[in-house]
């Protein structure tokens, strides 16, 4: 027999006659799998639906693209006032003078030099910003992301001792646990670039500053050396040993001891792992002296190479980058590239469906229906 109820009642909780016996049955039996008579659970809560009507849409079509053309200009005009100059010295084609080097293992000795003679037509203003950069190189692989031990960066004397098991195989060495362990520190980049300013054939070396490259929370939280005399790395580092590819320890990576061990800057920015195969890294800083000169001079140049890091077993390539940058980082054409063909879209769609709306938007719709 059915029951009739009001929603009031059933707010309250109340129900009259036979229907508040079944419920009393139904309670008894088992727990009412029925919601709660609640806005929420019933969604009986205010909403708000847009109506899209060629008033509103057109609209937003238009000021988009009025709104995202100039920010992509801007961007686009400034990613292209960066100076940016680029060295492959990989040495894969002949004419190269780094050619002689190509076939270079970790531990070469002597080490093979090389030198590439270069001009800039154009000098370079503000400060300026070397990086090496390297090509097929996977520094986004899940195990060698993963073949590091964090607590042994950050000074953990244990951790120095007994490293953790994600280092394997870099983990020991000859019965001695490596400092730093892991694949990562094991395949740190080792060349080392020198510029000079060629005037009327002497040589005059540029000034690379060697600090300031790492991220202040690397350089002051996450990397540091063990705990004891920072004076005396060689005693901290005692009972470990350098990473199979390295040609010095850890503790000799600098003579300057606020710029030594793990808290190594060179060391600092290898270790924080790239998420492309072709990347680039800050390698030294070239600061301006004044504001009368540029800091580099539109002329010639020579780049001088120690070359170490062997790329050509798996088809990478090396690459020293010169450049400046702005109040948005390194040039980059993309994001203004991205804006203005984004605005430039919805500014088109706002004209076809403006010419559409005027066409057909007042024709009735009723069709004729014939007697």
């Amino acid at each position: 027999m059915a029951v009739n109820y009001s929603a009031k009642e059933e707010a309250d909780g109340h129900t009259s006659g036979v229907g508040a016996a079944g419920g009393g049955a139904a309670g008894g039996a088992g727990k009412s799998r029925k919601p709660d008579n609640t806005a929420f659970k019933q969604q009986r809560l205010p909403a708000w639906q847009p109506i899209l009507t060629a008033g509103t849409v057109l609209p937003a079509f238009f000021i988009i693209g009025l709104i995202f053309i100039p920010i992509g200009i801007g961007i686009f005009v400034t990613s292209n006032n960066i100076r940016e100059y680029e060295i492959d010295y990989t040495g894969t084609d002949s004419s190269s003078p780094c050619n002689k080097c190509l076939n270079v293992s970790w531990n070469s000795t002597p080490p093979c030099t090389c030198t590439i003679d270069f001009i800039l037509d154009h000098p370079f203003e503000t400060n300026v910003f070397m990086y090496y950069g390297l090509s097929n190189f996977y520094q986004n692989h899940r195990r060698y992301v993963k073949s590091r031990d964090d607590s042994q960066l950050n000074g953990d004397n244990s951790s120095l001792f007994n490293p953790s098991k994600e280092c394997e195989p870099y983990r020991t060495s000859e019965g001695k646990p490596i400092a730093p362990c892991g694949a990562i520190a094991n395949s740190m980049f080792n060349d080392t670039l020198e510029l000079f300013h060629v005037i009327n054939e002497t040589r005059i070396p540029i000034t690379l500053n060697k600090k300031g490259i790492a991220w202040w929370t690397d350089k002051n939280v996450k990397f540091r050396n063990p705990s004891g005399n920072a004076n005396n790395l060689t005693a901290l580092f005692q009972g470990t040993t350098k990473p199979v590819n390295w040609p010095k320890p850890v503790y000799m990576l600098d003579s300057e001891s606020d710029n030594n061990g793990f808290i190594n800057e060179d060391f600092i920015v290898w270790m924080r792992t790239a998420a492309l195969p072709t990347f680039r890294k800050l390698y030294r800083l070239i600061e301006r002296k004044n504001n009368l000169q540029p800091t580099l001079q539109a002329g010639k140049y020579s780049l001088e190479i120690t070359y170490n890091y062997p790329v050509y077993s798996f088809d990478g390539r090396k690459r020293m980058i010169l450049s400046t940058i702005s109040w948005m980082g390194g040039k980059n054409p993309f994001l203004g590239i991205a804006y203005i063909t984004v605005g430039s879209i919805c500014f088109f769609l706002g004209v076809v469906l403006l010419v559409i709306h005027h066409k057909y938007g007042n024709r009735n719709n009723s069709a004729d229906i014939p007697n």
